[in-house]
């Protein structure tokens, strides 16, 4: 029988990463339940905002960035950009309701 696809990759470089691959222990406090990323898609303002071309053009050039890092520093002065980010942090980690007592 043949090896599984994953085993037949010639290096690393060529398979498709997993949060594992990233993710340290350290920056397990940080991972996003599975729950919460799906609001993201159920989400209409998400929706609004990745109609815009320019939006998307900038999400492209990121995800196919080698030095992802440095780029998203440079993304983080676009107020198109930050509007998106704040727009996924808020569908994530809903601010908290003031003068509101848990039930």
């Amino acid at each position: 029988p043949r090896p599984p696809p994953a085993a037949r990759l010639s290096s690393p470089a060529d398979s498709p990463w997993s949060v594992e691959d990233i993710l340290t222990e350290d920056d397990e406090q940080d991972r996003v339940p599975l729950q919460k990323l799906k609001l993201l898609g159920e989400s209409e303002e998400l929706r609004g905002l990745l109609l815009n071309p320019h939006l998307r053009q900038l999400l492209l050039t990121v995800d196919q960035a080698e030095d992802k890092s440095s780029l998203m520093k440079k993304y983080m002065q676009e107020p198109l950009f930050v509007e998106f980010a704040d727009c996924c942090l808020r569908i994530i980690e809903p601010p908290e309701k003031e003068n509101i007592l848990p039930e």
